[in-house]
């Protein structure tokens, strides 16, 4: 992709991102159809971007990894490289929990008069249903190693869980690297099928701009700007900042003193991928434009691209883990339970652990603070306070989509901030130093 092509696609995107709010907060939300049970701006960017997107998903986890993993070639590499991938991926999280954590406590937007908080506490109990999602930590971890080791690939790959695609990728590449010269064939195959699932990425990256009108036409109008004000959108405050300070403070920090690069001028040629993050809301969807940005735009190497980009898509979420934290104690808050160091030990661990299970997909952080919530109850065990209800997690769906749009960025940056890091360890022979 041209450098002109690539300023037009931008200039578009963006364009799409303003109008979509325009539309959305001054068109003609309430006066539009619904189809199959959604309003048409949602269905149409669904069937416009989100369904190619993820259509693409499966082929190229699978295909990049492989590729990632053969190009790498001498497996000494691949454990230098995995190792410091992983090191890099749970230091951000849980940088990005802790500094969620400290934010909320010190700002305490659910510190509420009496009468408020009784009223919001009315609220979340109108979401009494999910109170019977209720899972313990122990499960949780059961259910991520499961998924570690997979009984069936084509099983994971129809429901789409990625953590098994990508360990069977990871060992089947390391097979095909150790083969030599008998598993060459099998090595230029799965490169060449994924250097052609890049041509079609670059494809369907043009319907990027549509896509996003729709989607964010679709999200104000449903949530509006009106949600900002009261103790929701201290809450929001809070979570927005938080992102704000990892996404331009602590990533860009490590990106200059670890790799030597310019943060921000990473970041502008990122521009592609954090749009389409925050228009598309999933990381998974993102992850096509991700990698063909990370190579074409921010001079990542192929073999970090294809190897580190996948396994963040998957397990190295910076903004859920971050706003896990906040919306978790801010809940507690709400209720009128006050959190001591070991309960807010707890939820840094828990927000953590509970992020790296968080699906690549819109909302994802809702379901996994259900973790949290339950590990900080059974912490509360026996004490004055009553435990928070899961149902209590109902007050704050109504504002989640503005937020699921920023931390999704955040959790694609962070991405790109590790494969730009990883380069060092693993460049081309052609990359330009």
């Amino acid at each position: 992709m041209t450098h002109r092509s690539t300023n037009i696609l931008t200039i578009l995107i963006l364009a799409g991102l303003v109008l979509g709010a325009i539309v959305g907060e001054f068109g003609f939300f309430d006066s539009g159809a619904v189809i199959d049970g959604n309003h048409w701006l949602k269905t149409t960017g669904d069937l416009v971007l989100i369904r190619p997107l993820k259509l693409l998903i499966v082929p190229l986890i699978f295909f990049s990894v492989i590729a990632g993993i053969t190009r790498i070639g001498d497996p000494s590499k691949l454990g230098k490289v995995g190792g410091a991938t992983l090191i890099y991926y749970l230091a951000t999280m849980l940088m990005a929990v802790i500094l969620g954590t400290c934010l909320v406590t010190w700002i305490q937007p659910g510190m509420l008069p009496e009468e408020v908080r009784a009223s919001l506490q009315a609220s979340g109990q109108e979401f009494g249903a999910a109170s019977t999602a209720t899972r313990d930590l122990s499960s949780a971890w059961l259910n991520i190693v499961y998924q570690i080791v997979p009984v069936n690939l084509l099983d994971d790959m129809v429901k789409v869980r990625p953590l098994g695609i990508i360990v069977f990728a990871i060992a089947f590449g390391l097979a095909l690297a150790a083969g030599g010269d008998k598993t060459k064939a099998a090595r230029d195959i799965c490169n060449a099928a994924f250097e052609g699932l890049m041509i079609l990425v670059r494809w369907v990256i043009w319907l990027t701009p549509i896509g996003v009108f729709f989607l964010v036409a679709w999200t104000v109008g449903k949530i509006g700007f009106q949600s900002i004000y009261g103790p929701l959108g201290w809450y929001m405050a809070t979570v927005l900042i938080g992102l704000a300070i990892h996404g331009f403070i602590v990533l860009p920090l490590i990106l200059k003193l670890v790799g030597g690069v310019s943060p921000y001028q990473f970041m502008w040629q990122m521009k592609r991928a954090l749009m389409t993050a925050v228009g598309t809301d999933s990381s998974s969807a993102t992850l096509p434009v991700t990698i063909d940005c990370a190579e074409e735009e921010g001079r990542c190497s192929k073999r970090a691209a294809n190897f580190v980009l996948p396994l963040g898509a998957t397990i190295n979420m910076d903004g859920t883990a971050l706003y896990e934290a906040v919306a978790v104690v801010f809940l507690f808050q709400l209720f009128g339970i006050e959190l001591e160091l070991s309960q807010l030990i707890v939820v840094v661990v828990t927000a953590t652990l509970a992020a790296i299970g968080a699906a690549g997909i819109p909302s994802a952080g809702l379901v996994t603070m259900v973790i949290v919530i339950s590990a900080v109850n059974m912490n509360l065990t026996g004490q004055e306070s009553s435990p928070l209800p899961i149902a209590a997690i109902g007050i704050i769906i109504g504002v989640d989509r503005i937020l699921d749009m920023c931390r999704t960025a955040v959790n694609v940056w962070g991405d790109a901030v590790g494969a730009r890091l990883i380069t060092n360890l693993a460049p081309d022979e052609t990359i330009e130093r």
